[in-house]
């Protein structure tokens, strides 16, 4: 089922607080298709510009209505839809020309769902799915084919798991959430002990908590905890390949991006960004507002906010492999340059 109902430009200003200034011959009467790009833009599409890399194109632009700020509406040769931040007015744009299927209320057929468990009148749980005993699924909810809701797991209303997601036992997800498909929440986390040789499994008897408003993308692992839970605060944003081990606690409204990683018992505070491939270690603690750039690996805890890197960037692979060689050199060169140091200051110390 999708919502199919579109704006009018004078309703779409209106929707997102918008002045709508028409260009000649233009109406507010006309009805956008959807959203693209200023230089993909179809005459029946809205684009907006939220970048200074691609002012170029607001003057070729074959856009409808352009999202533009108060600074740029006079490049703007067509209709213009003035807002304080086109990006956000943008974001808020996609939710009205989203027409992902919302699946109706209901049961299908061939869903398992034990006796013990509870599914709210409004939920929907899709083609395959299982919920297992003592679970439970909120008004509005919706578990897509293929999804299996674990032992005392609870969905909040409104949150959606698309298909093929597990949530293992015991974990609780808030409302108004979204995870996306083959996603797994709640798998052992990564604990043996080492004795004679062999490795001893160290059974995980947490769960996870995940606070409302969260949104997990595809093939991300969120581990349980190994004692207590590991916990995902409000609001927070996960990318797709993410892992994400026991005892982790993300703060409210952070996002990490695609490929990152955290280690055990790590805490990330709030409003913090972690970008791709950046590595985090386990036990340490990362300050509020933080940023940690792509690739880089953190090893010690972060006590002030800022932006944090490590690594080093690309290069012409010939000077790599000469650099390379010399990073294996430089506790040598930087010995050689104490002692350098130490014989001109005996030497300066003589001559006075």
């Amino acid at each position: 089922m999708m919502n199919n109902a579109q704006p009018t430009l004078a309703q779409l200003a209106e929707a997102l607080g918008a002045e709508l200034r028409l260009a000649a011959g233009a109406s507010g009467e006309q009805v956008p298709t959807g959203l693209n790009t200023l230089q993909d833009a179809a005459k029946s599409e809205v684009s907006f510009l939220a970048s200074a890399n691609y002012r170029r194109f607001l003057t070729t632009t074959k856009a409808c209505a352009v999202l533009v700020s108060a600074d740029d509406v006079e490049s703007c040769p067509g209709t213009a839809l003035i807002v304080p931040n086109p990006y956000l007015a943008f974001a808020m744009a996609t939710a009205i020309y989203d027409r992902t299927p919302t699946p109706a209320p209901g049961i299908d057929p061939s869903a398992t769902i034990h006796g013990s468990a509870e599914v709210a009148a409004g939920a929907c749980i899709g083609p395959g799915a299982v919920i297992e005993a003592h679970a439970k699924i909120g008004q509005g909810a919706i578990v897509g084919s293929g999804c299996v809701v674990g032992e005392g797991s609870e969905i909040g209303a409104r949150s959606r798991l698309f298909p093929n997601v597990v949530i293992y036992h015991g974990c609780f997800i808030g409302a108004d959430c979204t995870v996306h498909s083959n996603t797994v929440i709640g798998a052992d986390g990564f604990g043996f002990a080492p004795a004679q040789g062999q490795w001893t499994k160290i059974h995980q008897l947490g769960g996870v908590e995940i606070a409302d408003e969260v949104e997990i993308g595809s093939c991300t692992c969120i581990d349980r905890g190994a004692l207590g839970n590991t916990v995902i605060g409000r609001g927070v944003k996960i990318d797709n390949m993410v892992q994400i081990a026991h005892n982790v606690q993300i703060g409210d409204y952070s996002a990490m991006a695609a490929c990152s990683a955290v280690a055990g018992s790590a805490v990330i505070g709030k409003h913090c960004t972690i970008a791709g491939g950046a590595g985090i270690v386990g036990h340490v603690t990362i300050a509020d507002r933080s940023h940690v750039t792509a690739r880089t690996l953190v090893t010690k805890s972060i006590e002030e906010a800022g932006s944090y890197s490590s690594g080093v960037p690309f290069m012409e692979s010939r000077s790599w492999r000469r650099n390379a060689v010399r990073y294996g050199q430089l506790d040598q060169m930087a010995r050689r340059l104490k002692a350098l140091e130490s014989a001109l200051k005996q030497q300066g110390q003589a001559e006075e």
